[in-house]
């Protein structure tokens, strides 16, 4: 079968390419073109478009940008008809997914659709286009099942969480091996993760980096995303106690004792390696303004939202400042504080259900199989 994947980011590179994995061991003629990044492309197949050049973060951002944007929709179109794939299989990134969905239903293309869009967030009356334009909906989080089964009567397959098999899957790491290859010293880590998109590491990172100089007990080291050079990261780094390493995100986590997170995957990523962390959120003051308007949840990081309660300690907008960053991080040094955490995160674990996510997705796209 020929298959065209659409992933616009980091998290879709990465579940994408287990996914890619999956599809190649189960149809050994697959053909694969795709939208992605880095750990696709070393999977195989044919990369159209790196997901650095599509990541556009905000409303005001998107609107800058929106003849870049649009630009490489007519793009994506010409290139998905010319390659004539047997089915087209989406990797949330909802702003642009979902218009290749219209197009490609209405030129026969059968659509799959794996980590759906987050319509129970906001923007909900996108099920209309859902139930129009998806043939299968795969999710990850388990009270999606419901909300579209239950309040939208349209079926999907609950598959549990990919990041559970692409943490499960890696290599360990030898510490003192991993810490002498990057000159760091023998305190306890805190890793500093402030996103992956240039808009959110410049608004974030300056706050996290006033951090090392009140806590020199602890190594400090930021997590570079594989999208973004040193050179940009560069300008922030003052502070001697701090430490950069490029691409080894989940290495650093297996080794750190806390950690600072931009809002998104990464936060639910921190809590599976079983590090206690603080979560984080800071856009321009426009698109502050609009999402609180239209966004109706009462937390924003992926772990609190699972649980239902406030599991991880959340700074958003203004409260994200040096003061409460300080408090915060006090807190979850604390050996009490922790243990309840770690508490908490095995049961986030439980909830989210066994391992073999990809297997499963890249069995009902081959297979056509009953919904799991």
């Amino acid at each position: 079968m020929k298959y065209y994947i659409i992933s616009g980011e980091a998290s879709g590179d990465l579940h994408g390419s287990n996914l890619m994995k999956a599809l190649f061991q189960k149809d050994e003629k697959a053909e694969i073109r795709f939208w992605g990044g880095d750990l696709m492309q070393q999977v195989g197949g044919t990369l159209v478009k790196h997901y650095r050049d599509l990541a556009f973060m905000g409303f005001a951002e998107v609107i800058l940008n929106l003849r870049v944007i649009l630009g490489n929709i007519k793009f994506c179109k010409k290139d998905i008809l010319e390659f004539k794939p047997d089915v087209l299989i989406l990797i949330d990134y909802p702003g642009f997914n979902m218009r290749i969905a219209e197009f490609a239903k209405k030129n026969g293309i059968k659509v799959h659709y794996y980590i759906s869009p987050q319509i129970w967030a906001w923007k909900e009356n996108r099920i209309h286009k859902i139930k129009r334009d998806v043939d299968e909906m795969y999710v990850i989080l388990p009270f999606e099942k419901d909300f579209y089964e239950k309040k939208h009567n349209f079926p999907v397959h609950f598959v549990g969480h990919p990041l559970i098999d692409a943490i499960s899957k890696r290599e360990q790491v030898k510490e003192q091996k991993f810490r002498e290859k990057h000159e760091l010293s023998s305190r306890p880590i805190i890793a500093l993760l402030p996103g992956s998109r240039k808009q959110e590491i410049t608004k974030l990172l300056s706050v996290m980096l006033t951090m090392p100089a009140k806590f020199p007990n602890y190594q400090f080291v930021i997590a570079g995303a594989p999208s973004q050079d040193f050179d940009f990261y560069k300008p922030f780094i003052s502070n001697e106690n701090v430490k950069f390493i490029s691409n080894k995100t989940y290495d650093l986590l297996s080794i750190s004792y806390a950690a600072i997170v931009t809002s998104g995957t990464a936060t639910l990523e921190t809590a599976l390696f079983k590090v206690p962390e603080i979560v984080c959120y800071k856009t321009s003051w426009l698109s502050f303004q609009i999402g609180k308007r239209l966004v109706d949840l009462k937390y924003i990081s992926l772990v609190n939202l699972i649980m239902d309660r406030e599991v991880v300690t959340e700074l958003i907008q203004d409260d994200f400042n040096e003061k409460r960053l300080e408090m915060e991080l006090n807190k979850i040094l604390d050996e009490n504080n922790r243990k309840e955490m770690f508490s908490n995160y095995f049961e986030l674990e439980t909830i989210l259900g066994g391992k073999g996510a990809s297997n499963k997705v890249a069995t009902l796209i081959t297979n056509k199989g009953e919904c799991l």
